[in-house]
């Protein structure tokens, strides 16, 4: 301060008291200017927790799989002269499919049947011969070298004659072969011969495939862990219920199904067991190699606590969660126990009926204040009303 100032503060005491006061009511008012104002509560959303009953289910990949397929072969070879249905058919056991030119087989069968009756009535002949052969070596006439001779050409012409027999039945057989019919009901597939083609016995390709769709089997595999849990729970006798979900289309709808069918034994490439379970099908929604998501329901566990898995806050020493009481955030340990799709069981921590914080949770701390997203949303106007209140504002000013 130059000395000209400090002669000016000293003659005039009253102006210099006013000029102290005035820089103490400055410095207090930039300190008020640097204070910053209180931080607003985080904004969360919540959900109720629920307790009520929580299946145990193990979910898993799955094929559909035909109840039965059969491919069609032909028993004897043949020119193919009729071809009695169409590709994709629905065919019921014991209709004709195809038909094998019989009339070779019919020769055959015939010039069987009359070497038969030949060998029939010769060997009626040396039985009687036999029987003759038999009372004269009782008297000496006939020695008994020529005994054992037409009791032999009996025997010899007896077995031609069963032979005769089982080739005239085998031949039979062929004829009725020459007619192809389903072995058992379904869906038929691609057509592999033609009117005119020479069909060889079993030869592959097959005729036609024949796939039985109601029911079908769905084949699915589970770890082995979840097999253990399997038969801790369930054992391996009780008929489990088992829910497929086709992976396209109708993806919303449940076909229920029952569990018929589980290994004997663990795939050790896999780590896996493979299970079956038969679905009636009766709206034919199910086609063999399909793809579907399995549940198998093992039991149900009462009165389970449950809350979305998002909710859950795990950390090196544990898991827990916020509930809202009293509009403050507060801070409790859970045991989180098996999940369930969304949710997730908690084995300890929480009773039910609580508010769990599902949102803006990572803001939060223990005793927080905090306020409710539904709350918030009431209280403020929407966007629409905002924009008209604006609007009115603007021209009222304009005016």
């Amino acid at each position: 301060m130059t000395p000209r100032a400090v002669r000016w503060f000293a003659i005039n005491p009253t102006r210099r008291l006013f000029a102290v006061s005035s820089v103490a009511l400055l410095g207090l008012a930039a300190c008020k200017e640097q204070q910053r104002p209180p931080r607003p509560a985080p904004v969360v959303s919540t959900m109720t927790v629920t307790k009520g009953p929580l299946p145990f289910v193990v979910n898993a990949n799955g094929e559909i799989e035909p109840n039965r397929t059969v491919a069609v072969q032909s028993l004897v070879s043949g020119m193919l002269t009729r071809v009695a249905i169409a590709e994709g058919d629905e065919v019921g056991q014991g209709q004709v499919l195809f038909q094998i030119d019989p009339r070779p087989f019919r020769a055959e069968l015939d010039r069987l049947q009359s070497t038969l009756a030949r060998d029939q009535v010769t060997l009626v002949r040396a039985r009687g011969d036999s029987a003759r052969f038999a009372a004269l070596a009782k008297d000496g006439y006939v020695t008994r070298q020529q005994l054992d001779q037409t009791f032999a050409e009996a025997s010899a012409l007896a077995a031609t004659v069963a032979a005769g027999q089982a080739s005239l039945e085998r031949a039979r057989l062929d004829l009725e072969n020459t007619t192809i019919k389903a072995p058992i009901s379904g869906r038929t597939g691609q057509i592999t011969l033609r009117v005119g083609s020479l069909v060889r016995a079993q030869a592959d390709p097959p005729l036609l495939t024949i796939n039985e769709l109601q029911p079908v089997l769905v084949r699915f595999t589970v770890p082995e862990q979840a097999f253990e849990e399997m038969r801790r729970r369930s054992g391996l006798d009780k008929a489990l219920s088992v829910s497929i979900v086709p992976n396209v289309g109708d993806t919303v709808r449940k076909i229920t199904g029952t569990l018929t069918f589980i290994d004997n034994a663990v795939d050790r490439a896999t780590g896996t067991v493979l299970l079956k379970a038969r679905v009636p099908n009766a709206d034919r929604s199910l086609w063999p190699g399909q793809f579907v998501s399995v549940g198998l329901e093992l039991t149900v566990d009462q009165d389970a606590i449950t809350v979305p898995s998002e909710a859950v806050v795990t950390t090196t020493n544990g898991a827990f969660v916020y509930v809202v009481e009293g509009g403050k955030a507060k801070r409790m340990v859970v045991k989180v126990g098996r999940p369930a799709g969304t949710l997730v069981k908690l084995d300890s921590g929480l009773v039910g009926g609580e508010q769990v914080i599902i949102e803006g949770q990572n803001r939060l701390q223990d005793g927080a204040k905090v306020e409710l997203r539904s709350a918030l949303s009431k209280g403020r106007p929407s966007g629409a009303s905002r924009g008209a209140k604006d609007s009115s504002r603007k021209q009222g000013a304009a005016r």
